[in-house]
């Protein structure tokens, strides 16, 4: 189905001319840590994947799919999502204030929604006006993913045929999207102050994705852990009458 079907005005709207907000503020307190959490652990295996650098990822920003007065009937707008092949910057360096199906044409490859109330929303199939409806039938994702933080749960959606199929987890309880080379699943932790089953990347074998501080994080705590061994063997040697060598 083609979503600009119909008359359409001789020059579509870009980024620039259309609302790159809707006034609603953030509905909890964990939507911007979650974001953070995501986005912060995949860059590198996106970078990877990409090496050209073609990628983009959007935060609770809109994505215009069809051309409507007022315009931001149009738009919906993701708490997370990541779209292949495309320019970080658009045209001469400039910032997206939106993301634009009409000029950019690829669609997201994963849309993620953080459930703000009891989740109707986010699986409201209403033609032409329900998130579920216009994710499957005009954005068009490859994976869909609800994640209701109380009581922790996660259902993820496939694109098969045109039509979200819901997809079961494997035996780690994760979803898999082999295209990326990541799972999908939940990790109880605490994240800024936050104690809460985050929302999180892991690796084919079921290993956590880290983010940049996480990898610092392990490092110093590796290399507390060598000092600690290397002191115990330095008073293992002087209780054996060994003095040990200082290495000159």
């Amino acid at each position: 189905m083609n979503v600009l079907s119909g008359p359409q005005p001789k020059t579509l709207p870009d980024h620039t001319q259309l609302p790159d907000s809707d006034g609603k503020p953030v509905e909890n307190f964990h939507e911007h840590p979650q974001s953070i959490l995501l986005t912060s652990s995949i860059l590198p295996v996106l970078s990877a994947l990409h090496p050209d650098g073609q990628f983009a990822i959007g935060q609770n920003s809109g994505i215009y799919w069809w051309i409507t007065d007022p315009p931001l009937k149009g738009c919906k707008a993701p708490d997370w999502f990541y779209v292949p092949g495309v320019p970080p910057l658009l045209v001469q360096g400039a910032a997206r204030r939106s993301y634009v199906l009409w000029q950019e044409i690829i669609p997201p490859l994963v849309i993620l929604e953080f459930v703000s109330g009891d989740g109707s929303e986010e699986r409201d199939t209403t033609p032409w006006e329900g998130k579920f409806w216009v994710y499957e039938r005009a954005i068009r994702p490859a994976f869909y993913g609800i994640y209701d933080v109380d009581p922790g749960r996660l259902e993820m959606y496939h694109l098969i045929e045109g039509h979200f199929v819901r997809m079961e987890p494997n035996v780690r309880g994760h979803f898999e999207m082999p295209q990326i080379g990541v799972e999908l699943g939940l990790r109880q932790a605490r994240f800024m102050n936050l104690d809460l089953p985050w929302l999180r990347f892991f690796d084919l074998q079921g290993n956590l994705v880290l983010t940049g501080d996480e990898c610092a994080e392990q490092a110093l705590q590796r290399a507390d852990q060598a000092q600690q061994r290397a002191e115990r063997l330095e008073r293992q040697l002087r209780s054996l009458g060994v003095e040990p060598s200082n290495g000159e």
